[in-house]
């Protein structure tokens, strides 16, 4: 286990260079040349590619004539830089330079489906396969050197694509003369899982941690400055030739169709179209202003849909009072609560709240789609472009391998946008104009018809013995499905234009419980799920937001365990440390403690007065198999209710690290949304329609806001198979924000966001 500490500040940073980027990774076009070549090499290799399947190598690795290796990744990269970690675990792995490998990425032509971008899977299951994949490429190309230098493999060696003999280093082939221009053909095992093709990828065994040259360094990214130099095309960007301009129509009433539309009030604009179809409406025309002036001067009549929403103020009565269309245990059960319960000398007990929030990208999602008779066409900035292949194929009934895919970076993305449903729109309007279609929402529509992370209720309790030793522990979960709509568009039910044109419907179900090693001799944990508000064209849809339900989930549970620690006048972290049972959790929470000089002391902190008023506050969580602990330092203004999350420190376990300058930019990243979704985001609706539709009526974390410093402790276990980092950082920020509002003031805050009308309120 090694220990890397970094430090991030907002200062440092300004000074270096003035600009924070969120950005991703971009797509490579690689070429291969065709080349022949005769002896024992020509069963490895083949003129004519395979079919591109999982089960085949040159599916996943490619060597062109100059050595240059190409590595086909069937995920993108949703702002991390993954495409650096992928390059240099297949440069790790093929023993060749990091700047010879060119990873090709989210093109269904190129790649074969890896299960999508998400999950924190990127390196976790994505990069296991490639590393499998380059391994046994490897393999590979040693056995056709064996064959060209008369050597047997034992006395070979290889050194940046050159494989030569141990004892003669002259007598040498390089990969690029091996089989450079022409593809593997080479038959791998396959557990027949998307997501996890290679699951037993060939003969080869990849490398012990202890021969790493490439794997663990900090190699940077490269496609920051373009993108800051406006050097860089997004999918907004994308043109192709004939292409129109379309625009949807969407109802004041959630739930409303068009019962009549006058097409005559558009006659006005050039090029102008309607496409309607039950409850699908949208305009085309030849330029984007065009577009825009149809969708606003277009005279529909709506349904007379009855509000399908209860008052705002309502949602969590609702939540609570309605009776569950699942229940399911998590975790492992523990013990017998209920007599614990009954035979306690003290029960604490609590409730917490979180909302609907948006996944509120930097912009509105963009599509661009080309329907022909014999072929389909797809620009898209999902991050699953395979299911969005697989979804506007079921869309316009036709068969997959006429429909190609490609991922161009888009506004941001975590989790399931809006990015699927503008593919799916842009398809039908395709194929009713017949023409290529480049379709972008509104800012109205992207906040407020995108898939929401789903309003919830939580409640936890503690049974306590006469000693105030824990005998018995609750959980339970309460809210909206988070599958309400599927994780990816491969299913039209799970789209808005597949909803608003009739497909039945498959509303998904799915919640889940806190993950962490408390060792409580009684526990127990439970979810539930509530069916929802409106059933077919929600602008509340359910779906995924970065770490599905785990922000909210840890809030609770980690606030309760803080609450526990405050009642028996306990440190948070000594009364972690008591009930936390797996190794790597301990680490990490010493970890975080010892680098953020945590002093021990039960909060709230003695003095409690002024205006303005500073606290720490601590939470530990896992995601998987990763462990992430944090310790929060906030300051409050009581006057005017404002929290500045002023500094953090996290200690992050996820195995092997592939790249700490990478990781320590993607648990930065967790950590600044995570105070955005703690402080400020909320979805505000009527009983019409959703209300919080644009940036000032969703407002997020601004650059003012962000925190001062952000301390890293990175723990390495080269041993450990990687575990994904692109989410677990967000998971305890809330928590831990709110355990250090407690810490400051006294008082507890268990509904989120902590706007400043919130807090004052609270404090009051």
């Amino acid at each position: 286990m090694t220990r890397i500490e970094t430090n991030f500040s907002r200062r440092a940073l300004l000074k270096a260079g003035g600009a924070l980027v969120i950005s991703v990774g971009a797509p490579v076009t690689f070429d291969l040349a065709h080349a022949d070549e005769a002896g024992g090499a020509a069963a490895m290799s083949a003129t004519v590619k395979p079919a591109l399947t999982p089960d085949q190598l040159s599916s996943y690795i490619a060597v062109a004539a100059d050595g240059t290796v190409a590595a086909y990744f069937g995920k993108m990269d949703m702002g991390h830089g993954i495409a650096v970690a992928i390059g240099q675990m297949v440069a790790e792995e093929l023993d060749v330079p990091f700047r010879s490998v060119k990873v090709v990425m989210g093109d269904t032509a190129t790649s074969v489906n890896q299960g999508g971008a998400s999950g924190s899977t990127g390196i976790q299951e994505g990069g296991k396969q490639l590393r499998a994949a380059a391994a046994e490429a490897r393999r590979v190309l040693v056995e056709m050197a064996v064959d060209r230098l008369g050597l047997p493999a034992d006395q070979l060696q290889v050194a940046d694509g050159v494989v030569s003999a141990k004892e003669n280093a002259a007598k040498k082939v390089s990969y690029g003369e091996l089989i450079g221009g022409r593809y593997f053909n080479v038959q791998l095992a396959w557990n027949g899982k998307i997501g996890n093709p290679l699951y037993a990828p060939g003969k080869a065994k990849p490398k012990d941690p202890k021969d790493y040259r490439v794997v663990g360094q900090p190699i940077k990214r490269e496609d920051v400055a373009p993108r800051v130099f406006a050097q860089f095309d997004f999918i907004t960007d994308i043109k192709v030739p004939g292409m129109v301009h379309g625009r949807m129509i969407r109802p004041k009433v959630a739930g409303a169709v068009p019962v009549n539309v006058d097409e005559s009030s558009i006659e006005d604009i050039p090029g102008a179209k309607v496409v309607w179809n039950q409850g699908f409406l949208g305009v085309v025309a030849d330029k984007e202003w065009d577009a825009i002036k149809a969708s606003r001067q277009l005279k529909v009549e709506w349904s007379d849909a009855k509000p399908p929403f209860p008052a705002q103020a309502a949602i969590y009565d609702y939540i609570r009072n309605t009776p569950p269309r699942k229940k399911e245990a998590g975790g492992k059960t523990v013990g017998d609560v209920e007599a614990a319960f009954k035979n306690a000398a003290r029960v604490i007990e609590a409730e917490y709240e979180w909302p609907f929030q948006s996944h509120a990208s930097m912009g509105p999602a963009c599509a661009v789609v080309d329907v022909k008779d014999d072929q389909v066409t797809i620009w898209t900035g999902s991050q699953k472009p395979h299911y969005t292949r697989d979804g506007v194929a079921a869309l316009l009934g036709v068969p997959v391998d006429k429909v190609h895919a490609m991922w161009v970076p888009g506004p941001g993305s975590y989790g399931r946008n809006d990015a699927g449903d503008a593919a799916m729109d842009a398809a039908l309007l395709s194929k009713s104009v017949g023409k290529p279609v480049r379709l972008q929402y509104m800012r109205d529509q992207a906040t407020g018809w995108d898939p929401k992370g789903p309003a919830s209720i939580h409640r936890a309790r503690a049974a306590l013995d006469a000693s105030g030793k824990v005998i018995a522990y609750e959980f339970m979960s309460k809210g909206l499905p988070r599958v309400d709509v599927n994780s990816n568009e491969s299913k039209p039910y799970d789209t808005l234009a597949g909803q608003l044109i009739g497909v039945p419907l498959k509303s998904g179900d799915g919640f889940a419980v806190p993950q962490e090693s408390y060792g409580f001799e009684n526990k127990y944990t439970y979810w539930e799920t509530v069916p929802p508000l409106l059933d077919r064209g929600s602008p509340l849809r359910t779906s995924h937001l970065r770490d599905p339900v785990g922000p909210q989930i840890h809030f609770a549970s980690e606030s309760f365990m803080d609450e526990v620690a405050a009642a028996l006048n306990m440190d948070s972290v000594a009364f972690r440390l008591q009930y936390v049972r797996d190794p790597r959790d301990i680490a990490v929470i010493k970890a975080a403690a010892e680098k953020a000089g945590w002093q021990t002391r039960p909060s709230p902190r003695k003095n409690l007065t002024g205006t303005k008023v500073s606290g720490r506050g601590f939470a530990y969580v896992q995601r998987g198999l990763t462990r992430v602990a944090i310790v929060a330092e906030v300051d409050v203004d009581r006057l005017s209710g404002k929290i500045w999350a002023r500094k953090f420190t996290v200690a992050h376990d996820c195995g092997q690290i592939i790249n700490p300058d990478g990781l320590r930019h993607a648990i930065e990243g967790n950590v600044v949304q995570g105070i955005s979704r703690t402080l400020w985001e909320e979805v505000k609706f009527d009983n019409k329609n959703v209300t919080s539709i644009d940036c000032l009526t969703y407002p997020i974390l601004d650059t003012t806001e962000t925190p001062e410093t952000i301390e890293t402790v990175l723990i390495d276990h080269p041993e450990i198979e990687p575990s994904g980092a692109g989410e677990p950082a967000t998971r305890p920020v809330a928590a831990a924000i709110a355990n250090a509002v407690f810490d400051a003031t006294g008082v507890r805050i268990r509904r989120v966001p902590f706007s400043p009308d919130n807090v004052k309120s609270a404090l009051s």
